[in-house]
């Protein structure tokens, strides 16, 4: 199993940046494919990007434009998303999350961090 712990959000300007991170514990962390989602309040959540275990494969939802780039670095148990060019409407709560194969969809996703808060705004 894995245990997640978000961090690095905060409040930004519109076209500033933000870096998250996950760390991640248990024993089997190497062998689980991760993803980022977000969820703003009233809203449904939804995918950000998710990576491969040996971070040669991403994906990213279409929305974001290339504006998010996941990475992960196994040696220190850390998942990445690094945000670039934020706009007001990625105000949310982001999760990363760890799941048993390469997925797009929260409920394929077994295990999931309380969530960091990312402000956009002026």
């Amino acid at each position: 199993q894995v245990q997640l712990v978000e961090s690095g959000g905060g409040l930004v300007q519109p076209g500033g940046s933000l870096r998250l991170s996950c760390a991640a514990s248990g024993r089997t962390f190497n062998n689980y494919p991760m993803g980022w989602f977000r969820q703003a309040p009233g809203k449904e959540r939804e995918f950000v990007a998710a990576i491969r275990w040996n971070g040669e494969s991403t994906y990213y939802a279409d929305s974001l434009k290339g504006r998010f780039t996941i990475s992960r670095d196994n040696a220190k148990n850390t998942v990445y998303l690094q945000m670039n060019s934020l706009k007001p409407e990625d105000t949310a709560v982001y999760y990363c999350a760890a799941s048993r194969s390469y997925a797009t969809l929260a409920q394929l996703y077994d295990y999931w961090g309380q969530g960091t808060q990312v402000t956009v705004s002026s």
